[in-house]
Order: C-alpha cells, then sequence, then structure tokens
C-alpha cells in the first residue's frame, strides 16, 4: 500500500505542494516579523 502510494506521480505533486505552500507561509511569516521588529526600533 505505502509503496504503490510512493510510485505514484500524483502523491508526489500533491506533497511538492503543500511543501511549496508550508515554505510560503513560512517565508511571510518571517518577512512580517522581520518587518514589525524593524518598525519597533
Amino acid at each position: 500500500m505505502f509503496m504503490t502510494m510512493l510510485k505514484d506521480p500524483v502523491v508526489w505533486g500533491s506533497l511538492l505542494g503543500i511543501f511549496i505552500i508550508v515554505l510560503m507561509m513560512a517565508y511571510y511569516t518571517y518577512l512580517f516579523m522581520h518587518n514589525s521588529a524593524d518598525e519597533d526600533k
């Protein structure tokens, strides 16, 4: 079951999409915190 999931390109496409979304969320959170910290100085 698990090996057939790993061989399915649709699963890899979904994982890649989820990874990109999480990466963008983390990046924008970092930018928001960085800009807020600069304004407080």
